[in-house]
């Protein structure tokens, strides 16, 4: 086996261990990988846009969203950068990081520039990689209840009341 297959091997991520640690299904799995992807793309436009200026601050703005379009790109769809050795290795480690992690990145990642240069292009451009910050984090509180134990709880909760109540009333009479 030669080296690359090593590296590729050791950066293939483990499916199982992934899924079960998260408690993510699979269709918000990919909602959360496809806005990734299009916040890239968002990214990657406006901070292009964001460049055709002489204004320093939006130069600098622009470019570090095209470097978060680089960083979501290689973390949430690793086959759109082929031609960079280490991308596997880069979405293998992204991969295992923990949702409120990712959550907290890509947010931050996204306000950075908007905080650097408030303007539409940097909103706008910023909006969809910021979401898929909240999605992530999202995903980090966990899933809902179901309406069962839900109930179960609230009539438990309201025959404590009603002991209570009863206790309280006869205590004065």
């Amino acid at each position: 086996m030669s080296s690359q297959d090593e590296q590729f091997q050791a950066a293939a991520p483990d499916p199982a261990a992934s899924s079960a640690d998260d408690g993510m299904t699979w269709w918000y799995r990919w909602l959360c990988r496809i806005a990734g992807v299009i916040g890239g793309m968002s990214c990657a436009f406006a901070g292009l846009w964001n460049c055709v200026t002489i204004n320093p601050l939006n130069i600098a703005a622009g470019v570090w969203m095209m470097l978060n379009a680089f960083v979501l790109f290689l973390c949430e769809a690793p086959f759109c950068c082929q031609f960079i050795e280490f991308a596997n290795a880069v979405s293998a480690r992204a991969d295992k990081l923990r949702p409120w992690q990712k959550a907290a990145f890509y947010c931050g990642m996204a306000v950075f520039p908007v905080m650097l240069s408030l303007t539409l292009t940097t909103l706008f451009g910023n909006a969809i990689a910021f979401a898929t910050g909240v999605l992530y984090g999202l995903s980090a509180l966990g899933k809902k209840g179901d309406a069962i134990s839900y109930a179960r709880i609230h009539q438990q909760q309201k025959q404590m009341d009603e002991e209570k109540l009863t206790g309280a009333l006869e205590g004065q009479g």
